[in-house]
């Protein structure tokens, strides 16, 4: 592969992953939004679920009412019958036969609510769970999400040290290394200088123990010898 299709490969591969965690990171905030908008779902179906449990309560009650109507009526045929009075009787078999029509249908009203509630109600279980189930992944997704950005920053800075503390090793040693550059030549200069003005030569007699400059006793013994002379 050539240099140019490497560096294209390259660039393209980080381009894709910038786009990807571009998009990863919408998608949180998708999944987000879908979130909020799925508890609000949730609060409706529960207000709706409410509205038709109070429907079917109502509804039972008006069974129950018509049972208890028809049994009554029941006993007034009987009571008819025990009177001979078989008109009366049969007039209030028809009211029977209207009370347990009426019973019927909102027995089948009954029903249907008892049938919309009790899948409703599993719907809106099976959702919460569903619901619960995201949000735990997302949250999950997140926490994971920040602390590896939190471990990446922390290992950029360890790094990051890490070069500086060598750049800074590498600047102290450059230091060292001119000031001992500077303090041989300075020395280089004063030994020169010295060797110039023949101080040098001097230092050196001296320290052999060698020098031009006669002592005190010398310069008696002179004088004494100068004076025995003349006399």
């Amino acid at each position: 592969m050539s240099v140019w299709k490497r560096l294209f490969s390259a660039v393209k591969g980080g381009v894709n992953e910038t786009a990807e965690a571009v998009a990863d990171s919408q998608a949180l905030r998708i999944l987000d939004q879908e979130i909020r908008e799925a508890k609000n779902e949730l609060r409706s179906s529960e207000v709706s679920l409410t509205t038709i449990l109070a429907k079917q309560k109502l509804s039972q009650r008006k069974v129950d009412d018509l049972d208890k109507s028809i049994t009554e009526h029941e006993n007034y045929v009987t009571q008819a019958l025990d009177k001979g009075d078989e008109a009366l009787a049969l007039e209030i078999a028809d009211k029977i036969g209207e009370l347990e029509t009426q019973k019927e249908n909102e027995q089948s009203f009954l029903n249907q609510f008892a049938s919309t509630s009790t899948g409703l109600r599993k719907s809106i279980k099976d959702a919460k769970n569903n619901l619960r189930r995201m949000e735990q992944q997302v949250d999950t997704v997140k926490a994971t999400e920040s602390v590896q950005k939190a471990q990446a920053a922390v290992s950029s800075r360890h790094l990051g040290a890490n070069s500086k503390l060598k750049t800074a090793s590498e600047s102290l040693e450059r230091i060292k290394a001119r000031q001992q550059q500077r303090q041989a030549e300075i020395e280089s200069a004063h030994e020169l200088a010295a060797s110039e003005s023949g101080s040098e030569l001097e230092a050196k007699l001296k320290s052999a123990g060698i020098t031009g400059t006669k002592s005190s006793s010398d310069i008696l013994n002179r004088l004494k010898a100068k004076h025995t002379a003349a006399t």
